[in-house]
């Protein structure tokens, strides 16, 4: 599946035909809990399926390839930590896009690299310079331009959720930065799958209902689509840097907006067309200065998925 951690494989090209594919299905993963959602079955059970196919699909690879050892952890404390914090994330991540159109929700995912350098700044006490503070400004007028405070053609309920999930990434990109030097990432997106099963598991009896065969088909596409897109991220970032391969999430807004056009007939308005490259701009300033300064010496945040 992916290289172990020590040893990575530089293969640039690699990188980013994973990360452009896992662009498509993530996007493609947040459609479905969308229309799914909109099928009638509950969220909380859509999250369960979400994180519970993981643990068997991981687990079975695995064992039929004689790797099991690979999931051993010394630090599964670090694994429950950061499991709270992507549940939180997840909700968030899949909330949004339920509150919002499409193309606008993946927008304000877009800030996450901008949450980044201000968490960099409060949590590890890192200098930022005048081009990533220029960038972190600039991304906030951009959205700025999208929700159009006072006359929003959104909700700032899912506003506030959008961005909380952004900021929820950036937060764990943290944790999983601390987990990737002693676990490898196969390691990590299983442990975190099992604990989110767990928790929604137990609420799972106040969600779920009767499912036709279409429901039931959408649930374990989600549940798949879910594992697949966490092993192209986690492969992306064995064969690429962070600051090069980070550039291919923005296409997820072109498919966000196919399917938003294609299922359900709506187009952004002119205000996402206006704030969305400045958001963009802004994170792909933040993701070059991370490629200079990492090669100077090691990032201490690189933003990833909670999806």
């Amino acid at each position: 599946m992916t290289a172990a951690p020590d040893h990575p494989h530089h293969r640039p090209i690699l990188a980013l035909v994973l990360r452009l594919c896992a662009a498509l299905v993530l996007s493609t993963l947040v459609m479905l809990v969308k229309y799914t959602a909109e099928t009638g079955v509950r969220f909380g059970e859509i999250l369960f399926w979400r994180a519970s196919l993981t643990v068997p699909m991981i687990g079975l690879w695995l064992l039929a390839h004689g790797q099991l050892s690979r999931l051993r952890t010394k630090r599964m404390s670090a694994h429950l930590r950061r499991a709270i914090l992507g549940i939180v994330g997840m909700i968030m991540t899949f909330g949004a896009p339920l509150l919002l159109p499409l193309a606008e929700s993946t927008t304000l995912s877009f800030t996450t690299p901008i949450f980044a350098v201000i968490l960099s700044v409060i949590l590890l006490s890192e200098t930022v310079g005048p081009w990533r503070w220029g960038a972190v400004i600039a991304g906030f007028l951009g959205i700025l331009v999208i929700v159009q405070p006072g006359q929003s053609h959104m909700p700032a309920t899912g506003i506030a959720v959008g961005l909380g999930a952004a900021f929820m990434v950036a937060l764990i990109s943290i944790q999983l930065r601390d987990l990737g030097r002693t676990d490898e990432p196969i390691a990590i997106v299983f442990w975190f799958s099992a604990w989110s099963t767990l928790v929604f598991a137990v609420g799972l009896p106040f969600f779920v209902t009767d499912h036709s065969l279409e429901q039931w088909l959408l649930l374990i596409a989600i549940g798949a689509l879910g594992c697949f897109a966490q092993l192209l991220l986690t492969a992306s970032l064995r064969f690429g840097q962070v600051a090069s391969v980070i550039v291919m999430d923005y296409s997820s807004l072109v498919w966000a907006t196919i399917y938003g056009w294609l299922i359900w007939d709506r187009l952004p308005p002119a205000t996402t067309w206006l704030g969305a490259p400045l958001v963009i701009g802004a994170g792909a300033l933040i993701a070059w200065r991370e490629h200079r300064l990492g090669q100077r010496e090691p990032r201490a945040v690189q933003p990833v998925s909670s999806q």
